[in-house]
């Protein structure tokens, strides 16, 4: 067994582990969930909807109000005719109080008239009738509860996890609960609070209904991002502000516990899925919370101050028919909350997003199979990563790894935005990362070896690129000879002579250096194999010793890019003084012969064959032509998306079988209107020259010689057809030049 493998796997199985174990819930991971909680955060923010819902709106005690009614707290007869304006003049359908009421109203003025009644004035009979016409404006519990009463109308509470010695564990008046204890038939587990603070008993017994607004759920760093729907006190099963309002607003349809199992199955915490309110379904983890769908930041919904729904200045729209949340912005009245989408966001604000996600639908669920989802997904990455990694260079590596990180996200992103579901981000993309890191460090440590030993096989033939790559591959490659598909690349310096006689020795050296440097990375760059360097001449072919099945391509790209090369070096060395260098290159694709081949004295690695000899042959004709790279008909037909234009059919020296030679244009999609005329128009002048037809040929060639006066090829068919209409050629002649250079 291949030891190598086995410590792979031992790898990632020992990181696995705990991810597994965390992702079923049987370990905690403190560090894997504060970052779910910031990759939950980053859903959030990419996903909300940014408008406005005109459905909920908000009645604000703000800072205005305070200042045209009065400091807080409020006499009660305010809140009695805020609540009459809204019913009476903007016909709201239901309205909530993000706010609790549990003490009497301190009524100084009553209790002085009281005493005064009880005194010497209450034998005054105009003082009696004045104190019996203003006592009812002065009882303002009684007034806000006549306000109350008869109306869609939610008071909203809290309930109190701890309390001190000296605490009163139940102050106030709870409602009703929403599910009974005698009506519950479950058993589902949670935390019970150990008390309440609830509004005095004459306001919530004239409201309709009521409501916790306290959030029991917070994560550790404080954010909102989850809060119950329900909480279990004394075995009854007590409803939030948000949820009493839309059963107030369906007419307080049951609130249904839904289990995976079904009505037989079991019925507890980990079956729960989800509360079922009249036609609407909310999804609720094993604590009876949801996750807040926030619709966006702060002011997704309408405020209205409450100044002036009272004075009945506001607005008709939006208030009209609308769920109204009464609540405070004032900074002095401490009602912000550290949210997701902002870390100073109005609490009433959060329950209206609660209300507006139920009413949409969009609450986002997390049921118990999505740990399987997780854990599947988990051993799927180790898998890929481990089985995968090993075959492929450290780059290719990261960049799978990233691929395998952003193909998580986007699933998982795919899933929170079209399913609603909330899957585990994190811990997936953690194990990636720390499985593609662990496995990188011991293919660097442990097989640098074979590497390196590969390294000291190829390094003198093959460029670095490559010997990575090498390595990486199980097969490894073969310096035995054999026989393959490949291209081969010449080119030569023009002039090469003249340069050497006009610069001292050591600048010629740095000349050569500083050309030939540039030169062989572009050959690099392109999976190139530099076969030896002859003077000012290269010699690199492409498909050895790794298969390479776009070696004609690869090759032809990168004899462009060392002519655009040139266009680099060229200014640089005349501000040296130094001569221009101008190269022409050849290229040719066929079967060639490929190994390590040599002397005893002296091996190396490279190719032979009548191939070879033809891609060095036109490499000469450059000059002939002025163009500045020549192909065979080979590497033409192996890159058909590349336009060339075919130069002429050669007889080179030492063949008797004539070959085609073409010049690459540029790939055919970008090729401008005027160059796929000129190729055109060649190719006529081309068809004509070969059947003789002097006449049409040289006027063809003439125009296009006109047009493009730097094209030598044009003159030089004009220089033939010259010579062949004084000296026709032979009836066998079938268009083709006889090259007698090597």
């Amino acid at each position: 067994m291949n030891i190598s493998l086995v410590i792979r796997v031992a790898i990632s199985v020992v990181l696995l582990v705990p991810f597994l174990a965390h992702s079923l819930g049987y370990v905690p991971f403190n560090i894997v969930d504060r970052l779910e909680n910031i990759a939950y955060d980053a859903r959030v923010l990419l996903s909300m909807q940014r408008t406005r819902d005109d459905r909920v709106v908000i009645v604000d005690i703000d800072e205005r109000s305070l200042e045209a009614e009065g400091g807080w707290p409020w006499p009660r007869d305010k809140f009695a005719l805020l609540v009459d304006q809204l019913f009476d003049k903007y016909r709201v359908s239901v309205v909530g109080f993000d706010i609790v009421f549990p003490e009497r109203s301190r009524n100084e003025d009553l209790q002085v008239l009281e005493q005064l009644a009880g005194g010497p004035l209450g034998e005054n009979e105009i003082f009696r009738e004045q104190y019996a016409r203003i006592k009812p404006d002065l009882r303002r519990d009684e007034m806000f509860a006549q306000s109350l009463q008869g109306r869609p109308t939610v008071m909203g509470y809290v309930f109190r996890s701890n309390l001190s010695q000296d605490d009163t564990p139940a102050l106030g008046m709870l409602p009703p609960p929403a599910i009974p204890a005698d009506e519950d038939a479950t058993n589902i587990r949670v935390d019970e609070p150990a008390g309440y603070t609830g509004n005095i008993p004459i306001l919530q017994q004239a409201a309709a209904g009521g409501g916790f607004f306290q959030n029991d759920l917070l994560d550790v760093d404080g954010v909102f991002r989850r809060v119950p729907m329900l909480r279990r006190f004394n075995g009854a099963y007590y409803q939030s502000l948000s949820l009493a309002i839309i059963r107030k607003q369906q007419n307080d349809p049951p609130v249904v516990f839904e289990f995976h199992s079904g009505p037989s199955g079991p019925r507890d915490n980990l079956d729960l899925e989800a509360l079922r309110v009249g036609q609407y379904r909310i999804p609720v983890d094993d604590e009876l919370g949801i996750l807040i769908p926030y619709r966006g930041p702060s002011f997704s919904f309408p405020y209205v101050s409450a100044t002036d729904v009272m004075s009945g200045e506001a607005a008709n729209y939006p208030l009209a028919n609308s769920i109204v949340l009464i609540g405070t912005t004032a900074p002095g009245l401490f009602d912000l909350r550290n949210t997701p989408v902002g870390q100073r966001f109005a609490g009433v604000e959060v329950h209206a997003n609660v209300v507006s996600g139920i009413l949409d639908q969009t609450i986002k669920q997390q049921p118990k199979y999505a740990q399987g989802i997780s854990a599947t997904l988990l051993v799927i990455i180790a898998v890929l990563l481990t089985f995968v990694l090993p075959r492929l260079p450290v780059l290719t590596g990261a960049l799978f790894t990233l691929l395998i990180v952003v193909a998580v996200g986007a699933l998982n992103f795919a899933a929170w935005s079209k399913g609603d579901l909330l899957l585990p981000l994190a811990a997936p993309v953690i194990l990636a990362l720390a499985i593609a890191v662990m496995q990188m460090l011991y293919g660097f440590k442990i097989e640098s070896r074979g590497k390196r030993h590969l390294s000291s096989l190829f390094g003198q033939y093959v460029p670095p690129e490559l010997v990575e790559e090498l390595g990486s591959r199980s097969g490894g490659a073969a310096m035995t000879s054999e026989s393959r598909e490949m291209t081969v690349l010449f080119t030569d310096v023009r002039g090469f002579t003249g340069i050497a006689e006009s610069l001292r020795p050591r600048e010629l050296s740095q000349l050569m250096n500083e050309f030939l440097t540039p030169m062989t990375k572009v050959i690099h760059r392109h999976r190139g194999t530099i076969d030896k360097y002859i003077g000012d001449a290269i010699m690199a072919f492409w498909g050895a010793p790794l298969d390479d099945p776009d070696h004609a391509r690869n090759a032809m790209i990168a004899a462009v890019e060392m002519q655009g090369a040139l266009q680099t070096l060229n200014p640089e060395f005349k501000k040296r003084g130094w001569p221009e260098v101008r190269i022409g290159i050849g290229i040719n694709t066929g079967r060639m012969r490929v190994g390590n081949m040599g002397s005893e004295f002296r091996m190396a690695y490279t190719v032979m064959g009548d191939a070879v000899n033809l891609g060095s042959r036109l490499e000469g004709l450059t000059k002939h032509y002025g163009v500045k790279i020549i192909s065979g008909e080979g590497t033409a037909e192996a890159v058909p998306d590349w336009a060339f234009m075919q130069l002429d059919r050669v007889r080179v020296k030492g063949k008797d079988k004539p070959v085609a030679v073409f010049e690459p244009i540029g790939p055919r999609a970008s090729l401008d209107a005027d160059t796929r005329a000129m190729l055109s128009r060649h190719r006529h002048a081309l068809r004509a020259y070969r059947e003789a037809d002097w006449d049409s040929a040289e006027r063809e060639f003439f125009n296009l010689y006109q047009s493009y006066p730097d094209r030598r090829i044009f003159q030089i068919y004009l220089d033939r057809i010259t010579h062949f209409r004084s000296q026709p050629p032979n009836p066998e002649w079938s268009g083709v030049f006889k090259s007698a250079s090597k």
